[in-house]
């Protein structure tokens, strides 16, 4: 395992070894891609509904602190490992595309053109 800070809490439930190593390995996928990272923060909290029936609800936050401004994403579903993997399937699409749009904007450079006229200055 590399030394990229990823930060896992937990909010009303217990991190199992287990837990804290698939986050891991999930993880290492995003610090791939992008090697500016500073931190990766993961929260995983267990909720439960209380509508009609008691449902069971597992929701995992990341939030990736980069230059610019944060990435935060959140996915709520019925399996903790579920939520997980779908947490990071979406942050790699935010760094993808944030990757991608940079890019883009970097090689699209192009000449200015003012719309008035500018009289020529001589130089003394």
């Amino acid at each position: 395992m590399n030394n990229h800070e990823i930060i896992i809490s937990g909010v009303h439930m217990d991190l199992t070894e287990s837990i804290k190593r698939i986050v891991h390995e999930k993880a290492e996928r995003l610090f791939a891609h992008e090697e500016r990272i500073i931190r990766l923060r993961v929260e995983l909290e267990d909720m439960v509904n209380k509508g009609d029936g008691k449902k069971q609800e597992f929701v995992a936050k990341g939030h990736i602190e980069i230059n610019g401004p944060p990435m935060i994403v959140s996915v709520a579903t019925d399996d903790l490992y579920k939520s997980i993997d779908q947490m990071v399937s979406k942050l790699d699409r935010k760094l993808r595309r944030r990757s991608r749009l940079h890019k883009v904007k970097r090689k699209q450079t192009h000449a200015i053109d003012f719309p008035a006229h500018l009289p020529k200055v001589e130089v003394a």
